[in-house]
């Protein structure tokens, strides 16, 4: 992939947390560009909401699948690597209280290096808003006003004076620091209609689901056609991809061609490998030779 080539994403979800550190080790080795982590606060039991992406509603994964805190991850991982970016994929933004979130955030790209881009989404799971006390019908609204207080803190000049009057978040001077010397992009994720047009109004990108190429080279073009309606496509803008119908060069070139920036990509799980902390090391090490130093 000549030129500005698209960059490769490692999917950290559902890993012990035991062996992120390792796998982020391998992923640099690798030639891996980043580490994608995702974000899930609790399992509850008993959910009022079908999973909206599987056939049948019903959730992928059990309560003891280990779903380490991405904040805290990241920070980790960020320790034993030096080239290696990190996102959230996606933290889920209106559970949170934004300030405090942006607290984190600054400190996160503060002491990676500017080695941080924070992915958000809503959450689509009642129980989390209930049981965090954070309100669903607003969490669309909530998370647009939290996206410009992130922003604010952590528009790049270092620690500053900032105030923000919102329909749901109201507060007056303060300062956060440290605070980083660049700007935190911010990638919003989701394939709503609703997601998508947040994405391409205030996102620095969008980061997908796992989807298949059909889907995702038509989401593409809707963002496309959406940043040109705001007014943003001049912007620098990240399309994080995760396709589950491609293996091959030739596949990934295609969804490059379409506009991908990034393909984060699950290497076990292509090549059947063991479930086991070596067994996805190696299939890590594998898929850098086989696909990354052969791009």
């Amino acid at each position: 992939m000549p030129g500005d080539r698209m960059k490769w994403a490692l999917s950290g979800a559902m890993i012990d947390a035991g062996e992120l550190l390792d796998l982020a080790r391998a992923a640099e080795e690798a030639g891996f560009d980043s580490v994608g982590m995702p974000d899930s606060v609790f399992y509850p039991e008993h959910v009022s909401a079908d999973y909206p992406y599987t056939p049948d509603g019903r959730r992928m994964w059990t309560g003891d699948v280990p779903m380490p805190d991405p904040f805290i991850a990241i920070a980790a991982m960020a320790a034993v690597t030096e080239r290696l970016r990190f996102t959230t994929n996606v933290v889920k933004l209106p559970l949170r209280d934004p300030l405090l979130t942006a607290k984190q955030v600054a400190t996160l790209a503060v002491m990676a290096g500017n080695r941080f881009g924070l992915g958000v989404g809503l959450s689509w799971i009642p129980e989390e808003f209930t049981f965090t006390r954070t309100e669903m019908r607003t969490r669309g609204r909530r998370t647009d006003e939290a996206i410009e207080i992130i922003k604010a803190v952590c528009a790049g000049r270092g620690p500053e004076w900032v105030e923000y009057h919102g329909e749901h978040y109201d507060f007056d001077r303060l300062m956060i620091s440290p605070a980083p010397d660049r700007p935190v992009p911010v990638y919003v994720g989701g394939h709503s209609a609703a997601g998508l047009r947040r994405a391409a109004r205030v996102g620095d990108g969008w980061i997908s689901v796992n989807t298949t190429t059909e889907q995702l080279v038509a989401t593409i073009a809707r963002l496309g056609g959406l940043r040109a309606e705001y007014g943003t496509s001049d912007r620098p803008f990240e399309i994080d991809i995760s396709p589950t119908d491609v293996h091959d060069l030739d596949g990934y070139r295609e969804l490059e061609k379409a506009g991908a920036t990034t393909c984060r990509v699950v290497p076990w799980r292509m090549y059947d490998a063991e479930p086991t902390a070596q067994g996805r090391l190696a299939s890590v090490r594998r898929f850098g030779e086989e696909v990354i130093g052969r791009c």
